[in-house]
């Protein structure tokens, strides 16, 4: 038991809360008390079908398989009691196929008894902090459970730890066209990318965007400049007419640059307001006209 008790500060928050919730709690199962691990043939378990991960690389399960071999089933699986002899996952996914592969009879697990949207979210909960998703799973997962479970942002928060804006931000990522979201799925881009996509409004540019990624390697922040006129010109400010200079303004134009060495204009608008510029190429040469200018 006391083997057991060391294992269980293992367990994600949320799902650690969950499993001590007396709504889902038993006492006893088949002889198997509440809290400790039972071993349980494989056959009986069925996989679970709210998991939110939907890839699993077969290396990273080789990998998984070998230490199983080695070690064990260090963290035992989670499992809800069906009926007489049957059992359904909550969460271990990845150790429950890996132990498949490695020809185990029997697995570690916890039996819980929880109905259809305790499970879902027993399962989101717990896959969000304890399996490497990538973001669009997350934010999938994040969706589902304010969704499904009908969780505001903020419960969402407390359950797994994460910021708010880090929730909406992956959120966000699900606005995106499906080619986008496979490719940060498949991880063709990251989220960097994916997020600086977003800063554009139309679809179709966000594809031609995505497909120069890919073609010229770019990075986050090229992107980021790459998508800036997109995102200034999505609401571009009034223009305010200018008018020509007349001929005395023209003059002194001519005479105050010849003065400074530097090109001078004047921006006029029609209400008569506007502004004297000079213009230079480099910190020397403000630095120079600069100097003038105090004489």
């Amino acid at each position: 038991m006391s083997s057991n008790s060391k294992k269980q500060p293992a367990l994600g928050r949320g799902l650690s809360a969950l499993l001590q919730n007396s709504d889902t709690d038993i006492t006893s199962m088949s002889g198997a008390t509440v809290g400790s691990v039972s071993m349980i043939e494989i056959h009986l378990i069925e996989a679970n079908p709210f998991n939110p991960r939907t890839h699993f690389e077969k290396d990273a399960l080789e990998e998984l398989r070998l230490s199983i071999l080695t070690h064990g089933i260090i963290q035992p699986l989670t499992v809800r009691k069906l009926g007489r002899d049957r059992y359904q996952l909550i969460s271990g996914e990845r150790r429950f196929r890996a132990s498949q592969l490695a020809g185990l009879k029997e697995v570690p697990a916890y039996i819980r008894i929880a109905n259809d949207q305790t499970m879902l979210e027993m399962a989101l909960v717990e896959n969000i902090q304890r399996e490497d998703l990538n973001a669009i799973e997350v934010a999938i997962s994040y969706e589902r459970l304010i969704d499904e479970c009908k969780l505001t942002q903020e419960q969402l928060s407390e359950k797994v730890a994460k910021s708010r804006s880090h929730i909406a931000n992956h959120i966000r990522l699900l606005k995106l066209p499906a080619s986008i979201q496979a490719g940060v799925r498949d991880q063709v881009i990251t989220m960097g990318h994916a997020r600086a996509l977003l800063s554009i409004s139309d679809e179709n540019e966000q594809l031609i965007a995505y497909q120069q990624i890919i073609d010229d390697s770019l990075s986050v922040r090229a992107v980021e400049q790459l998508v800036k006129p997109t995102t200034s010109t999505a609401a571009p400010k009034a223009k305010t007419e200018k008018v020509g200079l007349n001929s005395s303004e023209q003059v002194f134009t001519s005479f105050l640059s010849d003065k400074l060495g530097a090109k001078v204009s004047i921006d006029k608008s029609e209400t008569g307001k506007g502004k004297v510029v000079v213009h230079f190429s480099s910190e020397t040469e403000l630095n120079r006209v600069m100097a003038l200018l105090k004489k």
